[in-house]
């Protein structure tokens, strides 16, 4: 392999002979709609007790960041000693395509491991990557030649965050959103995806753990930003501001960390510590409150919203930690399920959740506002603790921890 970062540890013989699911790659955070849901079809039914099969693993340096897939190429960043480190893996195999990498000193205050934290974006041309430094990178896809560098948080005088930087990018059209947390009116901001130039900046607020969302409203499209301080809408082409909301915990040691969920002309937020729940509804001048509870605290996962409810896990701790449906327009809990799956991060595809416990074990489970099934669950594959969400592209779940990858076949025979 180019790269002595990644060791390829298991590989099932006869991979390539397989029959794929109707293709879908998941090339950003939240997959190809943003929204944790993948249109593949074709998926497992249920799994053996030793879990779905696996097909490779490869050891990572640290990092929590999610991997993006788009045709074959998977993309993970990581870290090893004083490197960040962005690989191109053969998404089949694990094989390494080539590697890229910057010198970091970034250090977590907290304990936690000082790797990257964002998940990459892959087009057809480009790979673009945040660093835990906020080194902004664009690559070229096929090469991993750098084309473009914004240092963010130099650029714009970015303190060290609690985690350091979180929010993964979004792409819209030709810029890149990003949750910057500049303290001199770019606490939001946008840049150009050829050139990595400014475009525009707006806002004092500073950055939270939450990826920005993009919707369009009344026939215009916004940009979404669950900053630090609560929440800030701008059109995403000007980034005039369209409203705020003031939306985090009392707490100073704390942080935003779902994504807004917009839905026709409402947007959903939460937040752990103390902080709970809100539906918005957008104006033509602001934003009413449709209701501000504590229906679904997320701590870092967002939820899922299907056909009028919203699925996620709510609570701070692993012990108060529960599965919940609650309707998406009133908050009203359909149902929950307590000490079953910690802080798990999960997505839907095929009519199913596939769940990635904190502990490191699959779930496949049906959920619905009539109540949740457990399917199949799996012996631990992942150490503690896996907060990554996992992804799927092309019949393949992808999981990790945060020191190795797992592919894993989902596809029925």
């Amino acid at each position: 392999m180019k790269s002595d970062s990644i060791r390829l540890l298991v590989l099932v013989p006869g991979f390539l002979s397989l029959q794929f699911a109707p293709a879908a790659d998941w090339p950003m955070y939240l997959g190809p709609e943003t929204n944790s849901i993948s249109r593949e079809t074709g998926l497992v039914d249920s799994w053996p007790a030793e879990g779905p099969p696996e097909v490779w693993r490869v050891n990572l340096g640290d990092s929590f960041s999610p991997p993006a897939v788009k045709g074959t190429d998977l993309i993970v960043p990581h870290r090893q000693g004083s490197e960040e480190i962005v690989d191109c893996l053969d998404a089949q195999t694990g094989k390494s395509r080539w590697t890229f990498k910057y010198p970091t000193r970034y250090r977590d205050m907290y304990g936690y491991n000082s790797g990257p934290r964002c998940s990459p974006i892959i087009t057809e041309k480009e790979v673009y990557t945040l660093g835990a430094e906020g080194e902004l990178y664009c690559l070229e896809r096929q090469t991993g030649k750098q084309r473009w560098l914004r240092s963010i948080n130099t650029d714009y005088k970015v303190k060290q965050n609690f985690f350091g930087v979180g929010a993964s990018p979004v792409l819209e059209g030709n810029l890149l959103l990003v949750n910057v947390g500049g303290p001199e009116g770019a606490g939001v901001a946008a840049f150009d995806r050829g050139t990595g130039k400014t475009v525009w900046a707006a806002t004092n607020d500073g950055a939270s753990y939450c990826t920005p969302a993009v919707a369009t409203v009344s026939g215009k499209r916004y940009g979404f930003f669950l900053t630090r301080a609560g929440l800030v809408i701008t059109e995403a082409t000007t980034g005039k501001v369209h409203s705020t909301y003031p939306f985090r915990s009392r707490k100073f040691e704390s942080v935003n960390g779902a994504t807004p969920i917009v839905v026709d002309d409402m947007v959903f937020l939460s937040a752990a510590y103390q902080t709970g729940s809100a539906l918005l509804r957008m104006k033509d001048d602001g934003v009413e409150e449709v209701y501000r509870g504590f229906e679904m605290s997320n701590h870092w996962g967002t939820s899922v919203y299907m056909d009028g409810h919203l699925y996620g896990v709510d609570g701070r701790h692993e012990s108060e930690a529960n599965f919940r449906c609650i309707e998406f327009k009133t908050g009203k809990l359909k149902w929950q399920v307590d000490g079953e799956l910690g802080r798990a991060t999960m997505i839907v595809a095929d009519g199913k959740f596939f769940i990635l416990t904190e502990r490191g074990k699959l779930v496949l489970a049906q959920a619905s506002p009539e109540g949740y099934k457990e399917i199949s669950r799996s012996p631990t594959f992942l150490s503690y603790p896996c907060y990554t969400p996992p992804i799927l592209a092309n019949g393949f779940l992808y999981a990790r921890d945060e020191r190795k990858l797992i592919c894993f076949d989902v596809r029925k025979k």
